[in-house]
């Protein structure tokens, strides 16, 4: 028993760029299959900075002319283009309808809101410059400086991708601005003349320097715009809220073990076919084979 391939081809709005130079926007991506939502059961692996890498290294077939993808290459996407795999990987696992419900922000109501929307809705934006190094030059009152007392202002950064992301993840609830700074750390290749500074040059510079530098960094980099407008009908507020895709995707597609392994049961039972060959099926795929097992079971019932 093979499935055919359900695979989406789309393009990356930022792009990896591999070791000679070349630019690969093209993804070929297949959804969640029962192997996949196996390793999702288990909710505290699941929880980790690094499942959600290798998820991606599992489900994404080939980026350009690059088969088979490892971890490395994933870990070097930038983060946009991380978010806009888990987007592209929920829409083809479960659909592009999302169905979600928020807290109203006001104290005077905290009503629960319906804000079903549409993924292909979430406002994309490409990066157009590509890097892999971008240099830019901060305001004069930006300017930082060195212990002679010169003053430097033209700065040379890359853009952060999902190896940093997970490098910073167990930081940023305990200290935020350590965080930023780490990052900042990791990502900038020049200031002035100081080539890769370290963590003492980047804990000097000026506040309105880190200020200018993440806001070049923000408008260098693709966006995926996860920010949400809602309507509370109780209270006639409009709001915004963040929304977690990834989060959001993860605790949806989390199948206990036992009702997965009781769908395997189910088409082994009727169909005899392997373990293997049954959780390599997408979750879409196994649920119309038992919506007709379901069906000829009950006309076989009614005949009899």
């Amino acid at each position: 028993m093979r499935e055919v391939s359900t695979h989406a081809t789309f393009l990356l709005p930022g792009g990896y760029r591999s070791l000679d130079g070349a630019l690969h926007r093209e993804v070929e991506l297949a959804p969640l299959s029962g192997h996949e939502e196996e390793l999702l059961a288990d909710r505290e692996s699941a929880a980790s900075a690094t499942f959600l890498t290798g998820l991606l290294t599992r489900c994404v077939r080939r980026i350009g002319t690059i088969s088979p993808i490892s971890s490395d290459i994933i870990r070097s996407l930038l983060i946009a283009d991380c978010q806009y795999l888990v987007l592209k990987l929920r829409e083809a696992t479960v659909g592009d309808r999302v169905p979600a419900t928020v807290q109203c922000p006001w104290d005077d109501c905290r009503n629960k809101v319906d804000i079903d929307f549409f993924l292909h809705d979430i406002p994309v934006r490409e990066s157009e410059e590509k890097g892999p190094l971008y240099t830019r030059e901060l305001s004069p009152e930006a300017a930082f400086g060195n212990e002679h007392g010169e003053l430097y202002r033209e700065v040379v950064f890359r853009l952060p991708n999902r190896e940093d992301q997970e490098a910073i993840s167990r930081m940023v609830e305990a200290d935020e601005a350590e965080a930023l700074a780490l990052l900042m750390e990791r990502c900038i290749r020049r200031l002035g003349p100081l080539h890769d500074p370290g963590p003492e040059v980047i804990h000097r510079l000026p506040p309105l320097a880190r200020v200018e530098i993440e806001r070049h960094m923000e408008e260098a980099a693709p966006q995926v715009d996860l920010i949400l407008t809602a309507h509370c009908p109780e209270c006639n507020h409009e709001f915004t809220v963040p929304f977690d895709l990834q989060g959001f995707f993860l605790a949806e597609c989390q199948t206990s073990r036992e009702f997965l392994y009781r769908e395997v049961h189910h088409l082994a039972y009727h169909y005899h076919w392997s373990e293997h060959e049954i959780l390599a099926l997408s979750r879409e795929k196994r649920r119309k084979y038992i919506a007709l097992l379901a069906d000829e079971l009950r006309r076989v019932s009614h005949a009899t």
